[in-house]
């Protein structure tokens, strides 16, 4: 193993305090709504009792290959609510859960709740497209999730005994397999098992499964070989980012959740191991996901077909996919790679992902939820109470109950602030105790104070993010303007710090017109509207029907005003735009004069807020009037 490549480290959500006006109400939501209101979705729909394994052949509701994940996140997702918020009565249920699962595993170790009652013949013989390792890696985060935030090792001894176990089966020694999973999330969850334990073993066997992928001869097509399927598979290698060894891809492919989860284990692995080599293969991947895949509100997959991407610029709107977990699973890998070296460009799309693309997902009352977040709609795309396939749900569950740990991050000299939340955080820096406090409305205003707390005189380098969005920003220390160097797209300030200093940042904010490459067909003669960090969108509540028979002028003044009793509380843009009428067209399909227009009033809206009114179109992209 080299050295840690990693120069920063995420300051723990359990440090973290957040009371802004604008997360800690989605974050309620969460606690005191989404977590009870999933579990009685595990509960109804069977998830929870398949750990029981009393199925059996001829009987109803057969239990499914990915269950348990869904399961496993809701657990991750409680045991992160309990870590800053005790809840006995939920202790108590996930006590249940919990008890329930290890009474399932097997004298080997195993355990999943279909291949042990349905298919005990097929264990481990279709790693393609079985998720039996994707639902161990889940389990194995739930289990470290729930050792931190508890202190209690059931889950995680039981799941150290299933590790353990598949290590035996997997590797390239005699009598095991040269194998990984189709739908790669055990690979970082591994790592994650690593530091709750200390133990090696893990990494390395992390290491085997990320190294080991797309290496040749490849599994996958020996597998179905062995099984008797000589069809070729129903998606190409890419589709499981298996086409290659993991080093030598150059471009984002496939499922799109899948690639998320194995580019962050690639990051996690380069960082603990020093394997410049995965880091590079990060950075590269990186480039093009962001360079020619990124949706402008952090959504990644264009196709439903594969749930993942299709060609470089191809972003169509109306049909985009934008699956849930594939912004989460963006804002994992963003993220780790944020730890690095502290860039801003991976805090610039981890924050987009996050007010946007993720939090889109669900609904204000935390019980509805987005699969797919397009950036256009009829009218007939609603969130929902559940799925047949529940990913998103738990996924989002987890990640808000989590998120204040993507606020900060820590070095042996530096503190860095990566987002602008209202609250407080307890940071080690120096060998001593920082607490970095935040006053601001931000995403509404783009004004941060922050009351830097030393116990005594303290040298140290504190690091804000510029976000990308931001054309101007002012930086002073205790009422004195200061100019300090911009380093990966943060302000450094390298001085002393004494009880009582605060400093502040302004940042303008204003309406920003946003455009597309050009090679984005979709988007070309349209305009988005962002402001701060917010992608904004217009809603046929606000605007009546037909939003593509609008047109924005090119130069028209818009404006902005916080509306306390909209949405929660959100920030709308109104200006004037021009509506193609049907006037004269009645019975006319087509015609030879184009139609008539007037103007007309309009307010955009938040996209992550779009559809908690009465059912209307959506549209992220407007046309614009030259």
């Amino acid at each position: 193993m080299g050295k840690n490549l990693r120069r920063y480290r995420p300051v723990p959500f359990t440090r973290v305090e957040v009371n802004d006006g604008f997360w800690a109400p989605r974050m309620r939501a969460n606690r005191e709504a989404t977590i009870a209101a999933e579990y009685q979705q595990l509960e109804s729909t069977g998830r929870i009792d398949a750990f029981r394994l009393g199925w059996k052949p001829g009987m109803p509701n057969e239990p499914h290959i990915f269950w348990d994940s869904d399961v496993a996140k809701w657990i991750e997702a409680a045991s992160y609510s309990l870590a800053t918020h005790p809840d006995a009565a939920l202790e108590k249920r996930l006590d249940e859960v919990i008890d329930l699962i290890v009474s399932s595993q097997q004298g080997d170790g195993y355990i999943n709740s279909h291949f042990t009652v349905v298919e005990p013949e097929k264990r481990w013989a279709d790693l393609r497209d079985n998720h039996a390792l994707y639902c161990a890696g889940h389990l194995i985060e739930a289990a470290v999730a729930h050792f931190e935030a508890t202190g209690k090792r059931r889950l995680l001894d039981a799941m150290c005994r299933y590790a353990d176990y598949i290590a035996t089966v997997f590797r390239t020694g005699p009598r095991q397999r040269r194998g990984y999973c189709g739908h790669e999330e055990i690979e970082l969850a591994l790592v994650k098992l690593h530091h709750a334990t200390g133990e090696s073993r893990y990494l390395a066997l992390s290491k085997y499964f990320v190294d080991e992928r797309g290496a040749e001869p490849n599994y996958f097509v020996a597998e179905a070989l062995q099984r008797g399927d000589k069809r070729p598979p129903h998606f190409q290698l890419s589709y499981y980012q298996a086409h290659k060894p993991v080093r030598e891809q150059t471009e984002v492919t496939g499922h799109a959740v899948r690639a998320m989860y194995l580019y962050s284990a690639m990051a996690d692995l380069a960082a603990e191991t020093g394997d410049r080599t995965l880091l590079t293969a990060c950075e590269r991947l990186w480039e093009h996901a962001t360079g020619k895949l990124l949706y402008v509100t952090g959504g990644l997959g264009s196709s439903q077909d594969n749930e993942g991407f299709t060609a470089d610029y191809d972003l169509p709107n109306e049909t985009a996919y934008c699956e849930t977990c594939a912004s989460v699973g963006l804002v994992f890998w963003a993220h780790r790679m944020l730890q690095v070296d502290c860039d801003s460009r991976y805090a610039d799309v981890m924050e987009r992902a996050l007010y946007n693309g993720v939090l889109s997902g669900v609904s204000l009352d935390g019980r509805r939820f987005f699969y797919d977040n397009p950036l256009a709609s009829t009218g007939r795309q609603h969130r929902q109470d559940w799925f047949g396939c529940a990913c998103c749900p738990p996924n989002i569950a987890r990640l808000l109950a989590s998120l204040a740990g993507y606020a900060y991050s820590e070095g042996e000299h530096d503190a860095a602030i990566h987002l602008y939340v209202a609250g407080k955080a307890l940071l080690n820096v120096a060998g001593q105790t920082v607490t970095l406090a935040q006053a601001t409305d931000y995403p509404w205003d783009g004004a941060v104070r922050v009351p830097v707390g030393v116990e005594r005189p303290l040298r140290f380098t504190l690091r804000l993010r510029k976000p990308g969005w931001c054309r101007k920003a002012r930086l002073s220390v205790n009422g004195k303007g200061v100019r300090t160097p911009i380093r990966n797209g943060y302000f450094v300030v390298d001085r002393t710090w004494r009880p009582g200093d605060t400093i502040r940042l302004n940042m303008d904010m204003p309406v920003t017109r946003v455009y597309a490459n050009p090679h984005v067909r979709m988007d070309c003669g349209r305009v988005a509207l962002q402001r701060g960090p917010v992608v904004y969108c217009i809603e046929g509540a606000d605007n009546g029907s037909s939003l593509n028979a609008l047109s924005l002028p090119k130069h028209a003044k818009l404006t902005f005003a916080f509306e306390k009793g909209l949405l929660g509380g959100v920030v709308t843009i109104r200006g004037h735009v021009r509506r193609l009428t049907d006037a004269g067209w009645e019975g006319a399909l087509y015609r030879d004069k184009p139609p008539k227009a007037r103007p007309a009033a309009f307010k955009a809206i938040p996209y992550a807020r779009w559809d908690n009114r009465e059912p209307g179109e959506m549209l992220v992209w407007i046309r614009e009037e030259h």
